[in-house]
Order: C-alpha cells, then structure tokens, then sequence
C-alpha cells in the first residue's frame, strides 16, 4: 500500500537551516575546499525551529520513502507534481522550509542533501532578493556533497533519480556558478563585509572547481566512449564500465557535456564549446536527447558558438532545425508552466540571432519558420539589411548568454563594474565582425539588380574608387565562404562552401553575376497548408461533437 499526502493549509512561516561540512572531490585536477570562518558564522542567519504542518510533512515522509523505495515512477510524479504543487500553493513568494526543520522529520542525509538542492533552487527562482550571500555558498558546499556522494565512492551509489531531476541539477549548479559571478563581479553593490566574506572565500564556486566537477562526472561515466561507439552503430553498455551502465552516471555524464558546452560558451571559447561535444551527432536525434530542455539548451549554445565563429549557414541550421521542434512541440509544455516560459524565453532569442545571421548570410530556410520568423522579427531585419548598427547590437544584447570572466576582482576598486568587461568584450568583436559585413551587403544589393555590372559604374555608385572596390570584392568573395558541416559527429568539422544566394566573376572590368538561388517548391507549401487546414477541420469536428 502506498503511502499518501495531502496538502492542506499552511503558513508558510521561514524555518531553519544548520547545515555544514565538506570534502574534497577525490582525483579532480583542481582544488576546493570549505573555509572554516565563514562556515563558522553561518548561525547568525539561523531562525527559530517550528512545528511543520502535518501535509508538508506527509509529503516529506512520502518523498523520502519513494527515493529510498528507488520507485522511478513515484519519483517523478513527487518532484515534478507534488513538489510544484506545493510550491505554488504554499511558497510561491516564500522559501520552503530549512533543512533543520526538515531533518527532525527525516533524518537521511541523502535525501536532506537532494532536499536542500530543491530549497537553493527555489530560494533562487522564486525569492532572489532574499538569496544572501550565505545561501549562495551554503548551495555551493551542497552540490560539493551530493557530488561527492556520486564520484567518490569505489561502486555505483544505490541511487536513481528522473533524468529531468539530473538535467535540472546540472543546469542549476551551472546557473548559480553564473549568478554567483555576476554577484561578485559587481563589487560597486557589495557592503564591506560582503567584500570580507568573499575575500575569505576565493574558492567558493571558483571556476575550476566547477569545470573539475563537470569532467570527474564526464570520466566516472566514461561516456565519451559510449557517444563513439553508439554513433558507430555499436552497443555502449559494451564499453561502459561499471560505472557507465548506472543510468544516473551515464545521464549525469552526458549532461554534464552540455553543462561544459554552456560553461566555455559563457567563457568565450567557442572552439572548445563545440569541441567538447565532437562525440555528440547533434544534427539528429538520440536516446540521450529525452529532457526537451537539454535539446533546446544544447542547440541554442551550439548555434551561438557557430555564429561568432563565422559559421553562418551552420549556425542557421541549428537555430531552424530546433525552432522547427519547438513548433512542433510546444503543445507538450503548455501545463508545465516554469518550463514553458524557460522554453518561450529560448525560442524569442533563438529567433533574435537567426534573424541576425541570415542578414548576414542570406539563404532559404523552412517555410513555417520563416513566417514565424518574420512575425516576431521582421522590422529589425529590415533595419538590419540597411545597415543599423544600433539593431544588431540590440538584438545581440537581448539574445547573446550573460558571459563571464573567470578572474576575481579586484575589491579595491569601488567605482570599477567588472561585470560588463566579459559582455562588452564579445560585443566589441561580434561588431566588428558585423561592420565588416557592411560593405558586403551594400554590394550585395546592388549586385542583386543585375547580370552584368561594369566596375566603374559600381565604384559610382557607391561613391568608391576602383581599387578599393576591387579590395571590396575579394573581401565579399571571402565572406560568402564558409566552413559548412557535412559529414561526422564533431561539430568542428566541415568543409568550405560559397552558398550565397548570388555569385560572380570578373573579367577584365565586367562584374558578371549568377544568381544561385533555388526557386521556391510551391507544391510543398501548399500540401503542408493543406494539411494545417485538414488539422483545423478535424479539431472543429471533434468540439462539435464533443459539445453535441
């Protein structure tokens, strides 16, 4: 017989939480540890203990024998309906209660452990301004003991946890190493014993640390061996390992790849984003890929390091390919109301910078993506294509990742705002890149108007000299080449191609044009309207009938 809860009423009154102590991670490269002042003085933020409705603590007691039961299924139904429910019941503006409070009702530290993950999560979700400075570390010195839990022990742990539950841990580990570093770079906004604290705690989510335990669960997983051999056709588990075949390590490992990809993207490396992904055939669908989230999250990284690494048409590909799944999706998250505006904010960014690389690099696209694409995006193309630099830096600032310097501050500095050094430094070279393109696709317009074009009539018209419109021209051939992915996993691979919408050749004085645009398959487009229009009628029919 199953156990039961109910979620009467409660009073959402703060508890408190007296949690401390940690370990290194065993064989990492890097180096953490724990300061023991600043752990010291973790009980000044204590509040008094109180007595938990009897609801919250059936559902404790229920959540707690679920995961000791290993019952998957009722895990699930837990973290992703009894947890929320809760949530939006009880502690929508509030946090949940601490885990001294909790720890009087269970008393498992594994399950207070992935308790106080769902509570810094929460705190940071839904009550940032009451996230300390204290909360932020006491989370760091969390996911520091549930992943020593999971690597440093000689067999796989007795633990099994949804994939969405292991997906949201890395990404949330991941997001607060971000916040923490925005928090910390803006020492303008710090009180001085906030800068104190800090000082004392130069390890504290330090970037090392954090890509260590990224790798230490990408190696206990062994799961690039896996990748390599089920992109070849082969069986994975056959390489796997102990260690490999535990469905929380080789879900914890995989993930933990797109953890790296967001982590260097955030960094500004590019080439080791893709690379770290060069087992990973992300151009079509696997069993890895079952969190939505994680798909839209790998493709969104993916696509924004292939367009500040030039690969226009390659980053067009990737943003279509994962809007188009969107579309097709986004039916499945509508009552998953945290996930569907996390999902909504990804696809109006994914929009923003595909919008931008084909400004840059004009080519056909999917139908049903590129009407959506001009609804949400059109005006700012336009203005784009006539050359606005104030457009794309807009649309690059609202869609591009908070990027991230890894080096502490100086906490000397009062009036310095190092937060925006990372971000004002991609932009800079992502302008650069642009303002480069800007002679290209006046020419292109120009070029688009004829087949045949004497050069001095050209260097008229946009009021050049010959030679340099001779120099403007190699630069425009060189632009529409590209390193185009065709074949393989690693996502660094390709081949150079010129696939322009129009090409050209000189002879002697004469521009002569070729025009290498695919005319549109009209019969496609009007079958798949047909289609949308037989799906309308159907659904009608059925409320009809429904209602009759």
């Amino acid at each position: 017989m199953k156990m039961q809860w109910s979620d009467s009423n409660y009073d959402g009154h703060e508890p408190s939480d007296s949690y401390g102590g940690y370990s290194d991670y065993e064989g990492h490269s890097g180096e953490v540890y724990q300061d023991q002042d600043y752990s010291e003085s973790h009980h000044q933020y204590s509040q008094p203990d109180y007595i938990i409705p009897a609801n919250l603590k059936d559902f404790l007691i229920y959540f707690h024998k679920v995961i000791t039961d290993q019952d998957l299924y009722e895990i699930q139904n837990a973290y992703e309906n009894g947890f929320n429910k809760l949530t939006d019941r009880y502690f929508r503006n509030t946090p949940w209660p601490e885990t001294a409070a909790v720890s009087n009702i269970v008393n498992d530290e594994l399950f207070l452990t992935l308790y106080r993950e769902l509570y810094y999560r929460h705190l940071y979700a839904r009550v940032p301004t009451k996230t300390t400075l204290q909360h932020r570390i006491d989370s760091y010195f969390n996911y520091c003991s549930l992943f020593n839990y999971i690597l440093n022990d000689n067999e796989p742990v007795p633990l099994d946890l949804p994939n969405q539950w292991l997906w949201d841990i890395i990404d949330e580990f991941i997001y607060q190493f971000q916040s923490f570093t925005i928090y910390r770079s803006a020492i303008e906004q710090r009180t001085p014993q906030e800068k104190s604290a800090l000082q004392r705690n130069p390890k504290v989510w330090n970037v090392h640390s954090v890509l260590n335990a990224l790798h230490s669960l990408v190696e206990k997983s062994n799961i690039n061996r896996q990748l390599e051999v089920y992109t070849s056709g082969g069986d994975p588990d056959s390489v796997a390992g102990v260690f490999g075949q535990h469905a929380l390590y080789k879900m914890l490992g995989y993930f933990s790849l797109i953890g790296l990809l967001r982590m260097h993207s955030l960094l500004g490396d590019y080439y080791q984003a893709l690379k770290v992904l060069e087992n990973i055939d992300f151009n079509q669908t696997n069993k890895y890929s079952c969190v939505p989230a994680c798909q839209i999250t790998t493709f969104y990284y993916v696509g924004f390091a292939y367009m500040m690494m030039r690969r226009y048409q390659d980053a067009i590909r990737t943003f279509s390919n994962i809007l188009l799944y969107i579309q097709r999706t986004e039916q499945m998250f509508q009552y998953k109301v945290q996930l569907y505006d996390q999902i909504n904010k990804m696809n109006d960014k994914m929009y923003m910078l595909l919008a931008i690389c084909l400004v840059l690099h004009p080519m056909r696209i999917d139908e049903s993506v590129h009407f959506r694409l001009r609804e949400k995006c059109g005006d700012s193309m336009l203005k784009m294509q006539m050359g606005s630099i104030n457009d794309f830096e807009q649309c690059f600032s609202r869609a591009c990742p908070k990027f991230l310097s890894p080096v502490t501050p100086d906490y000397e500095k009062e009036n310095m705002t190092f937060s925006k050094y990372p971000y004002e430094l991609q932009q800079k070279v992502f302008l650069r890149e642009v303002e480069q393109q800007f002679n290209s696709l006046n020419i292109r317009s120009f070029l688009k108007l004829y087949t045949t074009l004497p050069i001095p009539k050209l260097a008229a018209m946009i009021d050049i000299s010959e030679h340099e419109l001779h120099t403007q021209l190699m630069c425009f051939k060189h632009k529409m080449k590209n390193l185009v992915w065709t074949k393989g996993t690693s996502g660094l691979d390709g081949e150079f191609q010129s696939t322009s919408e129009l090409d050209f050749y000189i002879n002697r004085d004469m521009i002569h044009v070729a025009d290498t645009k695919v005319a549109n398959r009209y019969g496609d487009y009007f079958i798949r309207q047909i289609h949308r229009f037989q799906e309308v009628i159907d659904t009608m029919k059925y409320i009809s009938n429904s209602t009759f």
